[in-house]
């Protein structure tokens, strides 16, 4: 889960929490929305924390050169 699927968790969450006053039997839309809230910032979180973690990591490149005129293996020589 990425930081943008973080937020939108966190706006239909909010939505469902705050916004909606319908009724669906046996499925409490407040509740539902408080958890998607959660998810979506726990979500938001380890993205964070996760790509923060990848800022910090060092690549190295190690690059061989050789010298025509010091190569022993050249046909020019």
């Amino acid at each position: 889960m990425g930081i943008g699927a973080g937020i939108f968790l966190l706006a239909v969450g909010g939505i469902l929490a705050f916004a909606v006053s319908d009724r669906i039997s046996g499925i409490d839309l407040t509740v539902v929305g408080y958890i998607l809230m959660g998810a979506g910032a726990l979500g938001l979180i380890l993205a964070v924390v996760i790509n923060g973690q990848r800022s910090r990591t060092s690549h190295t490149v190690v690059e061989e050169r050789r010298d025509a005129r010091l190569d022993p293996r050249d046909p020019r020589l």
